[in-house]
C-alpha cells in the first residue's frame, strides 16, 4: 500500500511537471515579432474569457518571463482603439469593457450581458459611498453621520449585492462589526483602486452626509484610542 501511494504521488508530480513543459510560455522557437504577437493574443484571450478582472499574476502564467504585461496590455489596447470595447484597469486587474458611447445601444438591444447593471436606491448609493470613503466604519457611525438610522436591511442589501464585507470589530462598547468594500465593488463601478472614488465633498453638497457629524465621529474615535490613566 505504501509503495502504491508513493508511486501515485510520483506520477502526480511528473504529470504536473510535464504540463508545465508542454505549455510553452517562452516561445523561443518563434522570431521576436511573432512571439510578441502570440503573447498579445494569449493575454487578450484570457481577459476576454474571464468573468472577473484578471490580475497581473494570472496573466504572467501564459507569457514568458521576459514579457512585460503592461507593455502587452498597451499594445492590445492600441489595436482595440477602433473597436466598441476596450481593456480597462479595474479592481487591481484588467477586464474587457464596452465603451460608454455604446451603452445606449446595448440597453436598447435588451440583450443579456455578462454583468447586471448596478441598481441601488439613492439612500443605498449614499451609504455605499460613505462606507467606501470612510472604511472601516460601523453601522452606528454611519447613522451618526447621516443624522438618521442606517438600517440593517440597507447593509444586508449591499452585502447581498457583493459590495460589502466585514471589517475589524470596533473598539467601541459592544465591539460592533465594521464594514469595508470588496473587490467586486471596484469592478462593478469601474474603479481601479479606492483612490479613484469621487470627491467626498459631493456627498456633502448633495445633502447626503453631514461633515460636522463626520468630524465629531472622527474626534470621538480619536479620544477612544487614548489610553486611560
Amino acid at each position: 500500500m505504501t509503495g502504491s501511494g508513493a508511486t501515485g504521488t510520483h506520477r502526480g508530480r511528473k504529470s504536473r511537471s510535464e504540463d508545465e513543459i508542454l505549455y510553452d510560455r517562452e516561445l523561443e522557437d518563434l522570431p521576436p515579432e511573432l512571439r510578441w504577437r502570440e503573447w498579445m493574443l494569449r493575454v487578450e484571450a484570457v481577459i476576454f474569457a474571464a468573468v472577473e478582472p484578471v490580475s497581473r499574476e494570472t496573466l504572467a502564467r501564459v507569457v514568458g518571463k521576459s514579457c512585460s504585461v503592461d507593455l502587452i496590455i498597451d499594445d492590445v489596447r492600441e489595436e482595440l482603439r477602433s473597436r466598441p470595447y476596450d481593456i480597462v484597469a479595474v479592481a487591481g486587474g484588467w477586464q474587457h469593457r464596452s465603451r460608454s458611447a455604446y451603452a445606449s445601444a446595448i440597453r436598447a438591444s435588451q440583450a443579456p450581458t455578462r454583468s447586471s447593471p448596478v441598481s441601488l436606491s439613492e439612500h443605498e448609493a449614499a451609504v455605499l459611498a460613505a462606507i467606501a470613503h470612510l472604511q472601516p466604519v460601523t453601522r452606528g457611525e454611519l447613522s451618526t453621520m447621516f443624522g438618521k438610522e442606517v438600517s440593517r436591511d440597507t447593509i444586508a442589501s449591499l452585502r447581498d449585492a457583493g459590495f460589502l464585507g466585514s471589517g475589524p470589530r470596533s473598539p467601541t462598547p459592544g465591539a460592533p462589526y465594521s464594514y469595508v468594500t470588496t473587490r467586486h465593488f471596484l469592478s462593478a463601478f469601474g474603479l481601479e483602486t479606492l483612490r479613484d472614488l469621487p470627491d467626498l465633498e459631493r456627498l456633502e453638497d448633495a445633502g447626503l452626509l453631514s461633515r460636522q457629524a463626520l468630524e465629531e465621529t472622527a474626534t470621538a474615535e480619536s479620544d477612544s484610542d487614548v489610553p486611560e490613566d
